[in-house]
């Protein structure tokens, strides 16, 4: 390995597999799928989704932040806590200049902007909340988390669809080896759980229509996979420069060596059938981190559990790795969080590689014959892990894959 890696000193996770690390990482590790009928899609041709369990904004943001925040960026304000306690961190110990933000999010403050356009078509103009903009531009929930712990660094905004966690962290990555930032807080978030959103994908045919048992809906690389399950929520890491982190003698749970990036210019929705962006974006991960495909032992893959895209990557999986590579996609469990997809199986990688183990996809009982890899199904399979890949895939052909090192 010759990359250059940034040290992730802390973790935090919002996502249907439970709210903080640890109930994260137990319920993934289970294989338990999270899918559940959803109330507030009463009515639709798709009417579950994956939620975040049990998420109460008041109690874990307080009444002010509960009523000013869209939902994608309550999750956000959530996991970055965590995040930034969980690496011992605090707006006390750093130099603000020096401390970036970098978050992805595929669409931003989507429940407020319905809303908000309802009340305008039903009530008038006089309605509209003042908030309106601050809650659904795409770029305030980063906004948000400056705000909230002083970071006056660079601070931007990745939209890369389902590829936007992905890429922020990558882009984090970056930011610190150009010397711009010591410190990155850098992630996802997504709250895409709407009637409009769930109605288009639906007319798309990419969600599953298994209606009467959600639980197994998401079964990526499964034969009998129709489509994936719509989810929310948001992962977000600290990155730091290895320097940086040695000096304050922080713990270390992992490393960003290594980023791929491309895109297929090919479709707007469908993956090129070939796999070639997907491949250079691999093979760009790969030659960035210094490793050799022999190395790598585990893909968290894109996995969606749609028939194109999963029989797609799993065929670049074959071609760039070989037969050696365990694959599973935590997308089983957690259902698609579109933009949030990403950053939360780059934490996933992380946690995987700490604790030695490759989490299992879940309701996998029949792999599909068109896929021939080394899949992980119904238990997780204990593994001392040194290189973990986590890839995404998006609309528009949006390409990321990031190599994850152990500490």
């Amino acid at each position: 390995m010759s990359g250059f890696a940034v040290a992730v000193t802390g973790l935090g996770l919002t996502t249907p597999a439970g709210i903080g690390v640890e109930e994260n990482w137990n319920r993934v590790a289970e294989g338990s799928p999270m899918a559940a009928t959803d109330p507030e899609l009463t009515g639709l041709q798709v009417d579950f989704s994956c939620r975040v369990p049990g998420f109460d904004p008041a109690a874990s943001l307080g009444e002010h932040n509960a009523w000013r925040l869209d939902r994608h960026q309550q999750f956000a304000l959530v996991a970055a806590r965590e995040a930034v306690r969980d690496a011992g961190l605090s707006e006390a110990d750093w130099d603000g200049t020096r401390v970036g933000v970098v978050l992805g999010s595929g669409a931003g403050g989507t429940s407020t902007m319905e809303a908000q356009q309802t009340k305008l078509l039903d009530s008038g103009a006089a309605k509209v909340s003042a908030l309106t903009l601050p809650m659904g531009l795409l770029n305030m929930a980063a906004g948000q988390l400056a705000i909230e712990f002083g970071a006056r660094g660079p601070n931007l905004t990745i939209c890369t669809a389902c590829a936007s966690g992905t890429s922020a962290i990558g882009v984090a990555r970056d930011l610190i080896r150009s010397g711009a930032a010591d410190i990155v807080i850098a992630g996802a978030t997504e709250a895409a759980v709407t009637p409009l959103f769930v109605a288009a994908f639906s007319r798309m045919r990419a969600l599953s229509r298994k209606s009467s048992d959600p639980r197994a809906a998401s079964r990526p690389f499964d034969a009998a996979r129709d489509g994936f399950v719509i989810a929310e929520g948001a992962a977000v890491l600290i990155l730091e420069s290895e320097r940086h982190a040695l000096a304050r003698g922080a713990r270390v749970r992992g490393r960003v060596i290594g980023y791929g990036a491309s895109a297929d210019g090919h479709h707007v929705t469908a993956p090129d059938p070939e796999g070639n962006g997907a491949e250079q974006a691999l093979r760009g991960a790969l030659t960035d981190a210094g490793l050799t495909a022999r190395e790598v032992q585990h893909v968290n893959a894109h996995g969606t559990s749609t028939p194109l895209n999963d029989v797609v990557e799993s065929a670049t999986i074959r071609r760039v790795l070989g037969e050696h590579v365990a694959v599973s996609s935590t997308k089983g469990v957690t259902g698609h969080a579109l933009g949030a997809g990403g950053a939360i199986e780059a934490a996933y990688g992380i946690l995987s590689l700490q604790h030695g183990c490759i989490p299992p996809t879940a309701n996998l009982e029949n792999p599909d014959p068109q896929i021939e890899l080394d899949l992980v199904s119904k238990t997780a399979r204990p593994c001392a892990l040194e290189i973990v890949l986590s890839n995404s895939f998006g609309f528009g052909g949006q390409n990321a894959v990031l190599a994850l090192a152990a500490s």
